[in-house]
C-alpha cells in the first residue's frame, strides 16, 4: 500500500484516540491534580470561560472540588484497559468459534450457531445484573460481561468469511497435500481474516467504552475510589441543574472517543478492503 495507505487519514479522530492512549499510559505523571483530592472550597467551580472559573481548573470542579480535567484524564485509563482486554478476549473467542463453525460445518456449525443465538437473545444489562450479583462489581466484571456479550458478534462475521474461504483452491490443495487442520487455520485462514478482525476491533472500541460507561453509571461496573467516565456521570447527575459542566465534560469525552473510533474504523475498513481501495 505504501504512502497511499495514509492518504486521507482522519487525523483529528486519530489524534483524539492517541490522546486517550497517552493519558491512559501516562498515569499520574500527566495529571494536573490528584483526581481524588478534595477541595470543598472549589466545589462546583465553573469552567474557565464562565464567570468564577479560572485556568487552575479549566473544565471546572465537581461537588467535592475535584478537578474534572484530571478525573477525565484518569478515567481514560479504565476505558483503555477495559477496551483492550474485552476486545482481545471477545475477538479471540469469537474468531476461534467462527473459524471452527465455518470450516467444519455440519453439526458443529449448528451447535455453535445455536449457542450464538442463545447468547444474543440475552440482554446485556440482564447479564450484567446476574454477574454483578454473583461477582464483585468492578473492572474485571465489566470485562467478563463485555466478552460474553460481544464474542458472538465476531463469531458470526468470521464464520461467514471462513465459509467463503474454505472452498478456495489453495485450501483444497493443502488438504490433498496432507496439511493438518491447525496448520490450515494458522497459515491459510487466519491471515485472510486478519484485516477483518482489525477492523471489527477498531469499530468495537467505541461500543466497549460506551458499554462500560453505561454499566458504571448503573452501579454495575467500576466502583469508588476508582475513576471512570460512567461513574463521573453517575456522581454528577443530581447536580445537572446548577453544575451542568460536571456531567457534560465526561459525556463529551465519551462522545468524542466513540466518534473518533468509529470514524477511524470506517477509514481503516475502506483502506484494508481491496475492492474499496481501488475506487
Amino acid at each position: 500500500m505504501g504512502a497511499s495507505m495514509w492518504r486521507g487519514v482522519p487525523w483529528i479522530p486519530l489524534a483524539i484516540l492517541a490522546a486517550v492512549g497517552i493519558f491512559a499510559a501516562g498515569g499520574e505523571w500527566l495529571l494536573p491534580f490528584d483526581p481524588n483530592e478534595l477541595d470543598l472550597g472549589s466545589a462546583f467551580k465553573p469552567p474557565f470561560w464562565l464567570e468564577g472559573g479560572d485556568f487552575a481548573n479549566p473544565l471546572g470542579a465537581d461537588n467535592l472540588g475535584r478537578d474534572i480535567l484530571s478525573r477525565i484524564m484518569a478515567g481514560s485509563r479504565v476505558s483503555v484497559i477495559v477496551a483492550f482486554y474485552a476486545i482481545l478476549f471477545s475477538g479471540g473467542i469469537g474468531a476461534i468459534a467462527g473459524m471452527i463453525a465455518g470450516y467444519f460445518g455440519g453439526w458443529v456449525d449448528t451447535l455453535l450457531m445455536r449457542l450464538i443465538e442463545i447468547q444474543q437473545s440475552v440482554p446485556a444489562i440482564a447479564l450484567a445484573l446476574i454477574l454483578a450479583a454473583a461477582l464483585e462489581p468492578g473492572l474485571w466484571t465489566v470485562v467478563v460481561v463485555i466478552v460474553l456479550t460481544y464474542w458472538a458478534w465476531y463469531a458470526r462475521i468470521i464464520r461467514g468469511e471462513i465459509m467463503a474461504l474454505k472452498n478456495r483452491d489453495y485450501i483444497a490443495f493443502a488438504r490433498v497435500a496432507g496439511v493438518g487442520t491447525p496448520t490450515i487455520f494458522v497459515r491459510h485462514l487466519l491471515p485472510n481474516i486478519f484485516n477483518t478482525l482489525v477492523v471489527l476491533a477498531t469499530l468495537q472500541v467505541g461500543q466497549v467504552i460506551l458499554f462500560e460507561a453505561s454499566l458504571s453509571f448503573l452501579g454495575l461496573g467500576i466502583q469508588q475510589p476508582d475513576i471512570s467516565w460512567g461513574l463521573m456521570l453517575s456522581d454528577a447527575r443530581q447536580y445537572i441543574t446548577n453544575a451542568w459542566w460536571a456531567i457534560t465534560m465526561p459525556g463529551i469525552a465519551i462522545m468524542l472517543t466513540c466518534l473518533a473510533s468509529n470514524i477511524f474504523g470506517d477509514w481503516l475498513r475502506d483502506r484494508l478492503d481491496p475492492q474499496l481501495r481501488q475506487l
